[in-house]
């Protein structure tokens, strides 16, 4: 299937590593001109150098980092047509434990960093009559996970957010809509079990599909979700997590 995105400037944030990276690989492998932004300058720069892409050292914590972060890809590499709001999650831990600044960290990466994007993005993607936002979420945005309290309460308020605003873009040719993976093999996953092998003995157990998601799964729907033929599906969620989630 040509996903029809061949030359369109794509932005992925949290693109250095994990599921970020995958879906930033996934866009280049389809012609796509990728920024990746990330944390840190080495990590970036390995991804970008790894896509033949723009790498970009952005903190979904920095809230005022946005706007800078928007005017370097667009003078670099033009408007953004793709935006893939990829942020690492929150620590695990004690639901009743997490401290203010834990709380208030964990609201600003999740939801104010990604809807200030959608504020500067989305406007230009509708002027121009096409445009893709993804936002990799959380089974979690679902059904609430006993370790995860901060992804628990903070990322099904951006997928209530962009709800609104898929309503408001569909009529544009721009589409909003959002993966909620399950358990994926990745290093976050590693840090609630002792390692890899933990986590891949527990899903044998307790996902229906039998083992951990990959990354590479994750990427393809996320391809999908930006591509041409896509464009009839906004507003919506995509579980990816191999039938963990009881719910329908």
């Amino acid at each position: 299937m040509d996903l029809g995105i061949e030359g369109r400037v794509a932005l992925v944030t949290g693109g250095s590593r994990g599921i970020g990276l995958g879906i930033a690989r996934a866009l280049a492998a389809e012609g796509a001109r990728v920024a990746v932004a990330a944390r840190t300058r080495e990590s970036v720069e390995q991804a970008a150098a790894g896509l033949r892409g723009r790498g970009y050292v952005f903190d979904a914590e920095d809230l005022g980092a946005v706007g800078p972060l928007v005017d370097s890809v667009e003078r670099d590499l033009g408007p953004v047509e793709l935006y893939v709001a990829n942020t690492g999650g929150p620590p695990p831990g004690d639901p009743l434990a997490f401290a203010v600044e834990q709380w208030e960290a964990a609201h600003r990466s999740l939801v104010i960093s990604p809807m200030l994007l959608a504020q500067r993005l989305l406007p230009g993607m509708r002027d121009r009559g096409f445009g893709r936002v993804v936002a990799v979420s959380s089974s979690a945005a679902r059904e609430p996970l006993a370790h995860l309290q901060l992804t628990n309460a903070n990322r099904p308020g951006l997928l209530a957010a962009l709800k609104l605003l898929a309503r408001q873009a569909a009529g544009d040719g721009v589409t909003i809509n959002a993966i909620l993976p399950g358990r994926i093999a990745t290093e976050h996953l590693v840090e609630a079990y002792d390692d890899l092998e933990d986590a891949q003995r527990a899903a044998r157990d307790d996902v229906p599909a039998g083992r951990l998601g990959a990354v590479e799964e994750i990427a393809a729907v996320a391809a999908f979700l930006c591509s041409a033929p896509a464009s009839y599906v906004t507003g919506t969620s995509v579980l990816v997590d191999g039938g963990l989630t009881r719910s329908w």
